[in-house]
């Protein structure tokens, strides 16, 4: 009797592991969250107070400049800044909405220039999704229509990735040139929606090894060393049912 329920346990284990892990591999996962995106949120907050809280505002952006020093140079930084020194509301909102559209332009070309690498492609345009998504109320104010179109082209640019599939299951073909259009859209949407002269700025690309050094999503399975842990726990506890029943025997 304890043996049956020894073997059962196992079993069941084994059966959520391989289920709950083959139902993550086919999912996207929750959107990436971009610094620069909730820095944005979070100084808005700051400068809605009554009087606007400049000094927070700046100890917020702070956290962020040494990325957007980084990649975009140190002229936004110098101007957003100054705003805040001089305590020029208007004019840092908008200057932060401005770093945001190129934050967003910066990741779209990112992944137009390393299309081939699934994992880094999928994880920027998360990060350009979530950049939006800050900018989406102001947006949605003022067109609605918009708001959607842009939040559908996302949608497509998501499709036109493509899956890898696992071991072949599943797979989808990726689509650069639909992606492409779907970048198009996007940015110019938002480049006429605030008024950007120009979409470039230093360091603009996007380096397809820029975040190798972050922690892997477990439900990115075009990379399959990811799988390794999974393997060896399976086998594990194969192992452990087989030895268990054959013991019964």
């Amino acid at each position: 009797m304890k043996k049956s329920f020894i073997t059962s346990v196992l079993l069941l284990l084994l059966f959520n592991i391989v289920f709950s892990s083959s139902v993550s591999a086919y999912s996207y996962g929750d959107p990436s969250e971009e610094k620069i995106a909730e820095a944005y949120k979070d100084i808005l907050i700051k400068l809605d107070e009554n009087p606007p809280n400049y000094k927070e505002s700046k100890k917020i952006y702070e956290t962020v400049q040494e990325e957007v020093d980084q990649h975009m140079g140190e002229e936004p930084s110098k101007v957003i800044l100054t705003n805040l020194d001089n305590k020029e509301k208007e004019e840092a909102i908008k200057n932060l909405e401005e770093l945001l559209v190129l934050n967003i332009a910066r990741r779209l070309e990112g992944i137009e220039k390393n299309f081939s690498e699934y994992d880094t492609s999928k994880r920027l345009l998360a990060k350009s999704f979530a950049t939006y998504k800050a900018l989406s109320p102001k947006v949605e104010t003022e067109n609605p229509d918009l708001d959607k179109e842009i939040r559908s082209e996302f949608d497509d640019a998501l499709q036109a990735l493509g899956n890898p599939g696992l071991f072949g299951v599943g797979t989808q073909e990726s689509d650069q040139e639909a992606f492409s259009k779907n970048k198009t859209t996007i940015l110019d949407s938002l480049q006429k929606e605030f008024g950007i002269e120009s979409l470039e700025v230093g360091h603009f690309a996007e380096s397809a090894t820029e975040e190798t050094s972050q922690k892997q999503e477990w439900t990115d399975i075009s990379n399959l060393k990811n799988w390794i842990p999974l393997v060896i726990i399976v086998a594990v506890l194969a192992a452990a049912i087989i030895y268990a029943i054959r013991k019964r025997r």
